[in-house]
C-alpha cells in the first residue's frame, strides 16, 4: 500500500548539496514528492511502498553528502496524496521564523575521532563538542542561543577555542558549548558525603575501577544524574535495586557498540537506525535466546521480561567509560521513585547519596532536566513512548491561522506541558508523575521556561477536566478563564493532529484512568469526531474497583470487581478456587463489604483495568510493582499465531456498550479446563481488537484513530491494525508523540476548538438507515 513519508531534517543540511542528493535518491528508488529548505530545516515528502520508504529513510541517514551533518530527523507516515513526480521546490521564506531550540544531540563521529586521538588537544576530554553535536536544550537559559545565555557563560574560551569559534570554515564556528581541557568544564569524583577524592583524568579512571569492582556511581550526565553500575555484575544490580527501592521495573542498559547490542538482542534495520540516530534513544528490543555471554547483562536488569531497553553511549563521558569497561552498564535515571532526575550536586547528595557509593560530578550547570527518551518499533513504525532528550522541545507543526498563544498543562501521570506559538506547538520534555513536591517544582519550571524563552503571554490556558489533578489546580490558580478538556478526547485530538487528519473519523481511546464526562473513571472510549465537534458514542461495560486507586496497584482487586459485576456476592463462595490463594480471609471480608456497601468502590469503564483483571485471573500478576506491569506481562505471555477469539455483546443504551460478560465466562471455562494461559491471553487480545472492528462497522467510518496508553501494547496495536486493514479501514496511531499521557498536552491544544455534542443513539440509527448503511 502506498504511503507518504514526511521528514524534517535538522543540522548542517543547507548549502551542502543535500537537496540534489535527496532528488537523486528519490529518483533511484522511484519515489515521488518534493524537497525544500525552510526555516526549520529541510522538509521532504516522498510517496511509495512502505518497504521502499524504509530504504529511503535508512539511506538518507547513512549516505548523506559528506559535508552535511544531521543533528535531528523526525519522520511521520501519512496518507498518500498522489504525487506524480519528484521535484526540488523553491526555498520557503514566507514561514514565520519562530526561534527554535534544538534538542540535545549525541556526540558526533568527528568529535569521537578527535577524543580518542592521543595527538589531539582534546584527547579523552569528556566535554568535547562541535556545531553538529552536544548539549542545547539542557544548557540554554534564554534566547538568543548565544554563549552568554547558556550555562557555559562562566567558562571563558582559551585562545585556541576562540579561534575555532570565530572561524567560519571550522566546524566549531559558533558552537556555543565549545571548550577544551584548558578552559572548559571538568569532572570530579566525590564520595557520597561530598568529599572530593580526585578530578579530571584520575577521577575518570577511579570511576571506571569502581564500576569494575561492583560499585554504584551517581553520574552527572547531559540532562541530569544517572545511577550507573556494571550491568553484568548481578550483585551490583541487585544492590542498586535494593537501595533504589525498585523491585522489578526494568533498568535501561547502555552498550559500547551496535555489535555488542546485536549479540544479546534481535535488532532490525529500523531499530539499528534508531540506536545510531542523533537522538540516541533507549530502544526496547527483544532478547535473544542464544545471547553472547561476553555482553549478557544480569538477569536482574529486567527480570521476567523478554525485552531489554538498550542505548548507545551518547556523550563523550559515556564513551570514555564504556570503551574502558568494554561491557554494558546500567544507566537509569538518578532520582527517587516518581521524582524528576537530580540536576545539581546538592540535590544529588541529598537524594542519591544513600544509593550511590560515589558521585562523578562536573561543573557545567544543567539548566533543566531531560530524561533519556524511550522508543519501541511497533507495527512497522517507531513509537516514542517517552519524549525527552533528543526530541524535546522540537515542535509539532500544526495547520493554524490563529496567532493566539495557548498553554496546555497536560495530565497528572507522564506529564508534559505544551505551548502553541503560531503554527508551532512546543511540547516539553517528559516531566512525570505530579504527585511529589519535586515533580511539581519541575512542572512549574517547565511552564516558566516556555513562557520565558518564547516571551509568551498565553491568551488561553488548557487543563484536564479532572478537578483533583495538580496540573488542573495550577491552571485554575493562574487563570480564572482556564479551559478544561476531556482526557480521552485529548488523546484522540493529539493523534489526529500528529497524523494531520481532517474530517470525520472514529477515535478509540483506551487507557487506565481518566475523568469521564459523567464523573466516572473512563478508559475504553469511542468517539466520532471531525474538525469542530466530537461525540462520545461507545464504551465498555463498567465494573467496580474495590479500594479505588488501590486497585491500580493490586490487579487482583480489578479481577474481583469484574467477577462481582457478573456474579454479585456469590463470587466469594463460587469462585474460591480462583481467589482464595490471592487474598487472606480478612482481605476478602473487607472487599466483600466494600463491594456490597458500595464503599470506596468507584465504577470504571477502563480497558487498562480489564487487562489487569485478566492478568490476575490467569495468575500472571496480582500486585503491580510498577505502572503497567500486569498488562505488560499479559502481553508478553500471549502466544503469537492464535486467531481464536472470545464472544462478547454490544448493547444499545444511551450509547453502544461493549459487554464483556460472556467473554469472561468463556475465559473462566478455559481456565478451569486447563487451557494454556498463553493461548487464553492471545484470545483475550484478539477479542479486544475485535471490539474495535465491530464498533467501526456499526459507525461506518473509514478512518480509525487509536490512542491512549493501552496502545503501547504491541500485540493489541498490531492486531487492531491488522483486523482493521482486512475490513477496509485505515488505522492511525502515534509515532513521534507518546500514545500515553505524555501526549495529553498536545491533545489539549488540538482539542481546544473542538466542541463536545450530545449523542442520540436513536437519531444515529435513523440516519444510518436513511443513508442505506
Amino acid at each position: 500500500m502506498t504511503k507518504r513519508l514526511h521528514i524534517i531534517v535538522r543540522g548542517a543540511v543547507q548549502g551542502v548539496g543535500f537537496r540534489p542528493f535527496i532528488y537523486k535518491l528519490a529518483d533511484e528508488l522511484g519515489l515521488f514528492g518534493y524537497v525544500n529548505n525552510s526555516s526549520i530545516g529541510v522538509i521532504i515528502e516522498v510517496e511509495g511502498e512502505k518497504k521502499t520508504l524504509t530504504e529511503f529513510l535508512t539511506r538518507l541517514q547513512f549516505e548523506r553528502p559528506k559535508l552535511s551533518v544531521i543533528t535531528g530527523m523526525e519522520h511521520t507516515y501519512l496518507d498518500s496524496t498522489g504525487y506524480n513526480k519528484f521535484e526540488i521546490l523553491k526555498s520557503s521564506t514566507e514561514q514565520s521564523k519562530t526561534t527554535l531550540i534544538l534538542p540535545d544531540i549525541a556526540v558526533c563521529d568527528d568529535c569521537l575521532k578527535e577524543m580518542f586521538d592521543p595527538n589531539d588537544r582534546r584527547y579523552m576530554y569528556p566535554f568535547i563538542n562541535c556545531t553538529n553535536c552536544g548539549p542545547r536544550f539542557t544548557i540554554i537559559e534564554s534566547l538568543p542561543y548565544d554563549r552568554p545565555n547558556t550555562s557555559m557563560k562562566n567558562f571563558e574560551m582559551c585562545d585556541n577555542c576562540r579561534a575555532e569559534y570565530e572561524d567560519p570554515s571550522n566546524r566549531r564556528f559558533h558552537a556555543q558549548p565549545v571548550a577544551c581541557p584548558d578552559c572548559g568544564p571538568y569532572v570530579e569524583l566525590w564520595d557520597n558525603n561530598g568529599k572530593v577524592l580526585s578530578y579530571k583524568s584520575e577521577g575518570l579512571q577511579r570511576t571506571i575501577d569502581i564500576l569494575k569492582n561492583g560499585g554504584i556511581i551517581a553520574l552527572k550526565g547531559l540532562g541530569g544524574y544517572q545511577l550507573v553500575c556494571n550491568a553484568k555484575d548481578d550483585d551490583a544490580v541487585k544492590l542498586l535495586r535494593t537501595r533504589k527501592n525498585r523491585e522489578e521495573k526494568p533498568f535501561a542498559v547502555m552498550y559500547p557498540s551496535l555489535e555488542s547490542i546485536k549479540s544479546v538482542c534481535d535488532v532490525s534495520a529500523d531499530e539499528e537506525r534508531l540506536l545510531a540516530s542523533p537522538e540516541a534513544p533507549i530502544v526496547l528490543l527483544k532478547k535473544l535466546n542464544n545471547a553472547s555471554m561476553k555482553y549478557l547483562s544480569s538477569y536482574s536488569v529486567s527480570p521476567g521480561n523478554p525485552y531489554l531497553g538498550v542505548m548507545l553511549p551518547y556523550t563523550p563521558l559515556h564513551h570514555i567509560i564504556l570503551k574502558s569497561l568494554a561491557g554494558p552498564i546500567v544507566a537509569t535515571s538518578g532520582n527517587i521513585s516518581e521524582e524528576p532526575m537530580s540536576i545539581n550536586e546538592k540535590d544529588a547528595l541529598n537524594k542519591l547519596g544513600g544509593i550511590a557509593d560515589y558521585l562523578l560530578v562536573h561543573n557545567r550547570p544543567i539548566v533543566r532536566h531531560a530524561d533519556d527518551s524511550i522508543v519501541r518499533y511497533i507495527a512497522g513504525s517507531e513509537m516514542v513512548m517517552r519524549r525527552a532528550r533528543g526530541y524535546a522541545p522540537f515542535p509539532v507543526i500544526v495547520d493554524s491561522t490563529d496567532d493566539k498563544h495557548i498553554l496546555a498543562v497536560g495530565g497528572h501521570l507522564k506529564n508534559t506541558v505544551a505551548l502553541k506559538v503560531n503554527e508551532n506547538v512546543f511540547v516539553s520534555q517528559h516531566i512525570g508523575d505530579l504527585s511529589t513536591e519535586a515533580s511539581m517544582n519541575a512542572f512549574t519550571k517547565a511552564v516558566d521556561d516556555f513562557i520565558s524563552i518564547y516571551e509568551s503571554n498565553p491568551a488561553v490556558i488548557i487543563h484536564d477536566n479532572h478537578p483533583e489533578y495538580l496540573s488542573t489546580k495550577f491552571a485554575l490558580e493562574i487563570s480564572t478563564g482556564a479551559v478544561g478538556t476531556q482526557h480521552h478526547f485529548a488523546h484522540i485530538a493529539a493523534c489526529r493532529v500528529e497524523n494531520r487528519l481532517a474530517g470525520k473519523a472514529l477515535g478509540v481511546s483506551w487507557d487506565g484512568t481518566g475523568y469521564g464526562l459523567d464523573g466516572a473513571i473512563w478508559g475504553s472510549e469511542f468517539f466520532i469526531s471531525d474538525d469542530s465537534t466530537y461525540q462520545h458514542i461507545a464504551q465498555f461495560r463498567k465494573f467496580k474497583l474495590p479500594g479505588g486507586e488501590m486497585a491500580i496497584k493490586e490487579t487482583r482487586r480489578s479481577a474481583l470487581g469484574v467477577l462481582y459485576e457478573i456474579y454479585g456476592n456469590g463470587v466469594f463462595n463460587d469462585f474460591k478456587y480462583l481467589i482464595e490463594d490471592k487474598f487472606n480471609h480478612s482481605e476478602l471480608t473487607l472487599i466483600s463489604n466494600m463491594l456490597e456497601g458500595n464503599i470506596n468502590s468507584p465504577e470504571t469503564s477502563s480497558a487498562g483495568r480489564l487487562f489487569d483483571a485478566v492478568s490476575s485471573l490467569l495468575n500472571i500478576s496480582q500486585i503491580t510493582t510498577y505502572e503497567g506491569k500486569s498488562a505488560m506481562m499479559l502481553e508478553f505471555s500471549a502466544k503469537k499465531g492464535i486467531e481464536d477469539q472470545y464472544p462478547f455483546r454490544i448493547v444499545e443504551k444511551d450509547m453502544f456498550i461493549i459487554d464483556w460478560e460472556i467473554m469472561i465466562i468463556s475465559m473462566l471455562g478455559d481456565i478451569e479446563a486447563g487451557l494454556d494461559k498463553s493461548i487464553i491471553a492471545a484470545k483475550f487480545h484478539n477479542t479486544m481488537a475485535q471490539t474495535i472492528i465491530e464498533i467501526a462497522e456499526i459507525v461506518g467510518k473509514e478512518r480509525v484513530v487509536l490512542s491512549g496508553g493501552c496502545f503501547q501494547n504491541a500485540y493489541l496495536l498490531e492486531k487492531s491494525i491488522e483486523l482493521l486493514s482486512k475490513k477496509g479501514f485505515k488505522a492511525y496511531r502515534h509515532q513521534r508523540i507518546p500514545t500515553n499521557d505524555g501526549g495529553i498536552s498536545l491533545g489539549q491544544i488540538a482539542a481546544y476548538k473542538i466542541k463536545q455534542t450530545a449523542f442520540d443513539i436513536n437519531e444515529f440509527k435513523k440516519q444510518k438507515i436513511l443513508a442505506g448503511s
